[in-house]
């Protein structure tokens, strides 16, 4: 697993929030666990599962995409009928188990049915969610008979067994862990990503699983996974493309808080979500480095997003990056072309600790060290406006020729 540093997250100074251990598992009273179900041909795992307790309370954010996997559309269904809860998740990689017509919603609503009946809980309360080649079925057999070991394996200290089975080209498992005092008790918030390329928003091939042993009214809890999804999984790119089966689920369990305790619960589900997202973009295939676009200045938080998002996107910035070229030209001109209006006559921008512009005017710079700061594995840019108050982070990768090789030569 890589740890993602401090500086590509949201300001840590004054959070309450602190690492510790245990992944998605970290939550009290949430379970978790992995195997190999021969779903994949390497034989590494494939097949995991994460149980929350009783009552517990989930909130769910899917791909905008219109050609969606079956599983996407019954976890939005589900979620619905229950009126925001649900008792556990399995995810299966190896096959996205999209576009394989009717097959794949009574594959998907066969499988619920089995771990519904295990777990002792009605059908709606089970979700799944799947990952792997576009048009390739789950193959049932082997899933079925992976049921019962998967349903042994699942503990409280599973975490690490669940990140590593719902991987498919990532090259490491993403977790995280936070806890912090707040009011009388100690509050832990957990998670897993998986996600390597076809990273875009609005979302990405990604899937991201968070806990939380605090409860949470489904509404309120709804509303504070939108709003952390928005700024964490909704501002990476890796390749410009999203997918079919995008989903985040985050399932909250436990004694309530405070309503003041409310806000710095909120902040630590968004820096757990920031911390997976910058995983998954440090992951981004063939990638070599971090990249983190921050826009300041703006007139709302929506436009300084929308002007990261763009730079981060960029083909040209992110090959720049990749060929440590400091040719700030390429990420104002992607700024531009945001759909954001801006004066350019105010534009200030940063590689680094060096500034190449002021007042919309070059400045000179020392080359050779903004190129340095571009082989660093965590690149910022900086782009200030003077149109408000509102900022943004976004944060993508650089393109290297190993993302064609790798893309080429997927399926086969």
């Amino acid at each position: 697993m890589w740890p993602v540093s401090r500086s590509a997250v949201v300001a840590v100074a004054d959070s309450p929030w602190r690492r510790c251990t245990g992944g998605v598992t970290a939550a009290k009273g949430f379970q978790a666990g992995g195997i190999s179900a021969g779903l994949k041909v390497s034989g590494r795992p494939d097949l995991a599962v994460v149980v929350a307790p009783e009552q517990a309370v989930c909130a769910g954010c899917f791909t905008t995409s219109c050609v969606r996997a079956a599983c996407v559309d019954l976890c939005s269904e589900r979620l619905q009928q229950t009126a925001g809860h649900a008792r556990a998740v399995l995810i299966n990689s190896g096959q996205a188990n999209a576009c394989t017509g009717d097959r794949g919603l009574v594959d998907s609503l066969r499988i619920t049915r089995v771990l519904a009946d295990q777990l002792g809980c009605s059908e709606e309360l089970v979700l799944i969610c799947s990952t792997g080649v576009i048009g390739v079925p789950i193959p049932m057999p082997n899933l079925l008979a992976g049921m019962q070991p998967l349903l042994a394996d699942f503990t409280e200290d599973g975490g690490d067994r669940a990140a590593a089975a719902i991987l498919t080209t990532d090259l490491v498992d993403k977790q995280i862990a936070l806890e912090a005092q707040l009011g009388d008790r100690t509050v832990r918030i957990g998670g897993m990503a998986k996600g390597s390329g076809m990273i875009h928003p609005d979302m990405a091939t990604m899937l991201a699983f968070l806990t939380c042993d605090a409860a949470v009214e489904p509404a309120l809890w709804q509303s504070m996974v939108r709003r952390a999804v928005s700024r964490s999984f909704n501002a990476i790119t890796v390749d410009g493309d999203t997918s079919t089966n995008d989903t985040v689920l985050a399932f909250a369990a436990g004694e309530p808080l405070a309503e003041p305790d409310h806000a710095q619960l909120e902040l630590g589900l968004t820096q757990a979500m920031q911390e997976l997202a910058c995983a998954i973009a440090r992951d981004g295939e063939g990638a070599t480095c971090l990249i983190e676009v921050r826009v300041e200045g703006a007139v709302d938080e929506a436009s300084a997003l929308q002007i990261a998002r763009t730079i981060c996107g960029s083909s040209l910035v992110k090959t720049a990056v990749h060929g440590r070229d400091p040719n700030w030209g390429r990420i104002v001109a992607a700024a531009g072309r945001s759909g954001v209006r801006f004066n350019p006559e105010d534009v200030a921008l940063w590689i680094g600790e060096h500034q190449l512009m002021a007042s919309g005017q070059p400045l000179p710079f020392d080359r050779q060290a903004a190129s340095d700061v571009l082989r660093g594995k965590d690149v910022l840019i900086r782009l200030k406006l003077m149109e408000g108050s509102a900022e943004a982070r976004a944060w993508g990768c650089d393109l290297s020729d190993q993302y064609v090789r790798i893309n080429a030569d997927y399926t086969t």
